[in-house]
């Protein structure tokens, strides 16, 4: 692959003191046989094995870090995507400064490695949930990992009320580690406003969110303004619509990046093919307005989405 790594500038998340790319890689796709992505039997064959995806992802992880991408995007659902990533830095051991890992909690997988499971992966944000998963990251990840996010906070999960949760997310952040959320499904402005107003003990533990945002849903761009505007960094996720903007990834991606209060957009790129392409945003930023309006209702689009099949 040959991007020329001045390509991929570099920034601080948010007031956090991490530094990161503007593009990031995400392993949702890479550590687990089955993703919700449009296309992946196309990208991805019917060769599945765990040494399989290990290989592929220690392949993505190369081809991202020289191409100066500088984020990497794990989860404890993600399969063995943390697995995966721990064995690349042991064999690579790039320096510690020069890559943030984020990682998340909340989600446990069950899919047993099968393709046809009836549950893939179950949610759990309670307090117990949290202290264990925590540690399993650290097993597998140590002083590397440097943000941790909950996985897909919702208003009816009530996590942002759960006062053990905040209180441990504060002890967690108190030692050094960035603390995030994840938000998801058509009320996430509402729920990103709710955690800036967070307070544990007179402290937010919370520095980041990642939000889906593309051209067919941007309902959470003001809330995402508002969290920029309050020193919190932004990380997009799903800036291809899982897989339904496939076709035009340049143009999705660099839209995303236009936004002026986003740090870091999530490339979930599969082949060093793919990731060439996503790279190629960077050189096409622009006003935010320049885009296509092709938006959807949020309720339109979380409901297109929840049928889309794991494959």
């Amino acid at each position: 692959m040959n991007v020329s790594r001045p390509h991929i500038l570099t920034r601080g998340l948010g007031s956090t003191e991490l530094m990161v790319s503007r593009i990031g890689l995400g392993l949702a796709a890479l550590g687990r046989p089955a993703y919700i992505n449009v296309g992946r039997q196309r990208d991805f064959g019917s060769e599945r094995s765990v040494a399989a995806l290990e290989r592929r992802c220690h392949e993505m992880l190369d081809a991202a870090y020289a191409s100066g991408i500088r984020y990497v995007d794990a989860a404890r659902s993600f399969g063995m995507a943390e697995n995966f990533l721990s064995s690349w830095l042991k064999t690579r051991n790039p320096p510690k400064t020069a890559i943030t890992i984020g990682s998340k909690w909340g989600y446990s997988y069950v899919g047993s490695w099968q393709l046809d499971a009836p549950v893939h992966e179950v949610k759990d944000l309670s307090v117990d949930t949290l202290r264990r998963q925590i540690a399993e990251s650290r097993a597998l990840l140590g002083d590397r990992l440097q943000l941790y996010e909950i996985h897909s906070a919702t208003i009816e999960s009530k996590v942002l009320e759960n006062t053990d949760v905040l209180r441990e997310l504060q002890r967690l952040h108190s030692s050094g580690l960035v603390i995030g959320l994840t938000v998801t499904g058509p009320h996430q402005a509402d729920v990103i406003r709710r955690a800036l107003s967070v307070s544990v003990d007179g402290v937010n533990p919370f520095q980041v969110v990642q939000a889906t945002w593309n051209l067919l849903e941007r309902s959470a761009a003001p809330a995402l303004a508002e969290a920029h505007a309050n020193g919190w960094g932004v990380i997009i996720k799903e800036a291809l619509a899982n897989g339904r903007l496939a076709d035009r990834d340049v143009v999705a991606i660099a839209a995303a990046l236009s936004q002026p209060w986003a740090d870091v957009v999530l490339s979930g790129a599969v082949t060093p093919e793919q990731l060439e392409s996503n790279l190629r945003a960077v050189a096409l930023m622009r006003e935010p307005a320049d885009w296509p309006d092709i938006a959807e209702s949020p309720a339109e689009y979380w409901d297109r989405r929840s049928t889309l099949a794991w494959q």
